[in-house]
């Protein structure tokens, strides 16, 4: 199945999904993505939407048919999914299935969040009543995918080598890497590469928030050699362990930073504010959590969180809207 017909599918459901009403082949032509892209004959889109609903129902997705009132029978028939027949029951998965479950939502979240979650704007905008409660779970999610995620993945599965440039924790001014990428993986909520640095000769971990600039590939398909004893999150764990190096002093608004708290310690405190002192290793990390909370947090010392934290919302400031 094509990427276009698949995203067309999974828009669909979450359409029919997130709607109590029934809504009918017309409706659902205006609304979802990939139904309205271009200007193809009304029969075309019904044979389109068709074989859909056979796919759908193949699929074993419950597909209901009716009309919205009992006084709309001679009405077009609409369609909709109950969501009480959609939910899977209980699963009861072991930890490393829980894990692996898990980074492939995340994954298929970062590939299709923003065109899924569309179909909802059109929704509401459409005026259909959405059940908010039946979404998916792939409304856009704050820093979900790096900008090198995609590209990197590919290089991965083409076994090709990659070249990028790549900011270090020391350093603000990125460098030239040339990588042989062996995989990647999502280690306590951020996404790193682990390969061979042909510049260093040596096994490497990289950070893909820290990676400046595309990512290019280069030279043949399958060229890149991947250790048969590898084990990629054990490689990823031993890197990034992370033993504190320093404390950060930060200013913190009262009722404001509780996941602060919990790791900090209040060393001045007043009506309005706390200041806390957290232990950090790594002050580009530290940025990018304290960035979350904007205003509620200001970063008294020291200089290199702070200017961490400058630069990165400088660089958010300036990404395109």
């Amino acid at each position: 199945m094509g990427a276009r017909r698949t995203e067309r599918l999974v828009n669909l459901v979450i359409c029919l999904l997130s709607t109590r009403q029934f809504l009918t082949a017309a409706r659902i032509r205006d609304i979802v993505p990939g139904y309205g892209d271009d200007d193809r004959a009304h029969e075309a889109f019904q044979r389109m939407f068709e074989r859909d609903k056979s796919d759908l129902r193949d699929l074993g997705i419950p597909l209901e048919s009716g009309h919205n009132s009992v006084f709309d029978t001679d009405a077009e028939i609409g369609y909709r999914i109950a969501r009480r027949d959609y939910e899977l029951p209980e699963i009861d998965l072991a930890p490393d299935e829980a894990a692996a479950v898990g980074l492939a939502a995340r994954l298929w979240q970062s590939g299709l969040s923003s065109a899924a979650t569309s179909a909802l704007v059109k929704l509401r905008a459409a005026g259909v009543d959405v059940d908010t409660r039946s979404v998916l779970g792939v409304e856009p999610i704050v820093d979900a995918t790096e900008p090198a995620l995609a590209a990197c993945l590919e290089a991965v599965r083409g076994g090709r080598a990659v070249r990028f440039g790549y900011r270090t924790a020391n350093s603000g001014q990125p460098e030239p890497r040339e990588v042989e990428p062996w995989g990647i993986v999502s280690w306590r909520g951020r996404w790193y590469l682990a390969g061979h640095d042909r510049g260093r000769q040596a096994r490497r971990v990289f950070r893909l928030s820290r990676v400046s600039g595309p990512v290019t590939a280069f030279g043949p398909e399958g060229a890149v050699q991947v250790p048969p004893d590898l084990d990629l999150v054990a490689t990823v764990a031993s890197v990034t362990a992370e033993v504190p190096t320093g404390a950060a002093t930060v200013r913190v608004r009262k009722a404001a930073g509780a996941g602060l708290r919990r790791v900090g310690q209040i060393v001045e405190n007043s009506a309005d504010h706390d200041v806390l002192s957290l232990p950090y290793s790594d002050p580009e990390a530290l940025a990018e959590r304290l960035a979350g909370y904007a205003a509620d947090v200001v970063v008294l010392a020291p200089a290199e969180v702070r200017d961490a934290v400058v630069r990165l919302l400088r660089a958010r400031a300036e990404e395109p809207a």
